[in-house]
């Protein structure tokens, strides 16, 4: 007997109700990922996130800028008389080449500061493509890229008519960091 292989009570682990088991985390994880996502385009590649979080979508607009800020986050706007804090996800996700298109706007959404308080953010996109539902069949475990690499923020890669869409994790990909930096607290403006 392979030590390896045995069980805690001595006897051999079936090779077949290991994978199984596997599997059925898996399963779990991504029945709890299936639903509607809104799919957005930065750097022809396709994201996609909760469209539950998605306030609205808007055209890029005039952004204030705020000084002191990390260089991801390029300002504020006055939307309906709500100030929006406004973050490049292009550059949150350190691409270099970053130009604005007919197609470039801004996805506002609802994140969750680290106090459980829920503010709006602004997040500047490529493009938005459309809003699909997922199965869990649709969905996969986010890849393993080594240790070196932080991925807490992919919560799983969705295969849809043959191309790869990342699933993200809105609040993660904002992150704690960030919004610190932009001193978001209770009663500031953009929180709700």
């Amino acid at each position: 007997m392979n030590p390896a292989l045995g069980s805690p009570g001595g006897g051999e682990v079936s090779s077949k109700t290991m994978p199984a088991q596997t599997l059925d985390r898996t399963s779990s994880s991504a029945q709890s990922l299936a639903g509607k996502y809104l799919t957005f385009n930065l750097q022809r590649e396709s994201y996609g996130i909760d469209v539950l979080k998605v306030r609205e979508i808007i055209r890029l607009t005039a952004i204030t800028a705020v000084p002191q800020m990390p260089h991801f986050v390029k300002g504020v706007i006055n939307l309906r008389g709500k100030i929006i804090p406004v973050m490049d996800l292009r550059l949150r996700f350190e691409f270099t080449d970053v130009r604005e298109t007919e197609h470039t706007c801004i996805i506002v959404v609802q994140v969750k500061l680290p106090g459980g308080k829920a503010t709006q953010m602004g997040l500047i996109v490529d493009g938005v493509e459309e809003v699909i539902s997922l199965a869990a069949g649709d969905i996969e475990e986010t890849p393993d890229f080594g240790g070196k690499f932080q991925t807490d923020y992919i919560v799983g890669m969705a295969k849809v008519k043959g191309v790869v869409k990342t699933l993200l994790d809105i609040d993660s990909v904002i992150g704690t960091e960030a919004l610190k930096s932009l001193k978001l607290t209770p009663g500031s403006p953009g929180t709700s």
